[in-house]
C-alpha cells in the first residue's frame, strides 16, 4: 500500500496533513489542486460547484499521476464519491489507500474562513458535504478526525500506514 490519496471535503486539511504524513513516511506529496484544469479553478473561484463532467479529467490526472510516480506517493484530492475513487484506482492501475480526513461541518467552516488565498470559497462547503459518500468496507482506507490537534491527526495516519506495512 504505497499509493495514497488524502481525501475529504474542502478545508479539512488535505494539503497540510498530507505533506506532514508524507514527510513522516518518506513519501512524495503532490497537491491534487495543481492537477485541476484552469477551467475548474475558474468555476470554483466564482463559487460554482464542479459537475462530474468537470471532475472526470482531474480525477483521471490524479490516478495517472499515482500510477506514474514511484511509491510511496500521497496525493491530496477530495475524492468525495465512490465513482471518483474508482476513476482514480482505474487510472492508477494499482491499489490505492484513501486517507480520509473526517470532521464536523462547523470545524471545517471555521478553518476555511481563516485561510487566505485559496480559490475554494466557504459557500461551496455545503455542496461538498452533499456530495461526500463514505468509504465502503471494500475500499482500502484509514480515517482520522480533524477535531484534534494537528500532530495527533498526522500521527494517526502515520501509525495506521506503518502498521499496515509491517
Amino acid at each position: 500500500m504505497a499509493r495514497y490519496v488524502i481525501m475529504g471535503v474542502a478545508g479539512c486539511g488535505k494539503s497540510s496533513v498530507g505533506q506532514a504524513v508524507a514527510k513522516n513516511i518518506g513519501a512524495r506529496f503532490i497537491d491534487g489542486d495543481d492537477l485541476h484544469p484552469p477551467a475548474n479553478i475558474q468555476k470554483m473561484s466564482e463559487g460554482t460547484p464542479l459537475t462530474d463532467e468537470d471532475r472526470a479529467p482531474w480525477l483521471a490526472a490524479v490516478g495517472d499521476t499515482l500510477g506514474r510516480e514511484t511509491p510511496p506517493t500521497i496525493i491530496a484530492c477530495s475524492a468525495l464519491k465512490r465513482d471518483y475513487r474508482d476513476i482514480i484506482r482505474d487510472h492508477a492501475k494499482a491499489d490505492v489507500t484513501f486517507l480520509h480526513l473526517t470532521g464536523a461541518r462547523a470545524v471545517i467552516e471555521a478553518r476555511m474562513s481563516a485561510r487566505e488565498g485559496h480559490f475554494m470559497p466557504v459557500s461551496l462547503l455545503d455542496s461538498q458535504f452533499a456530495t461526500l459518500e463514505q468509504l465502503a468496507a471494500d475500499e482500502l482506507h484509514f480515517l482520522a478526525d480533524i477535531d484534534q490537534n494537528f500532530e495527533e491527526v498526522v500521527g494517526t495516519f502515520t501509525s495506521q500506514i506503518r502498521g499496515s506495512t509491517s
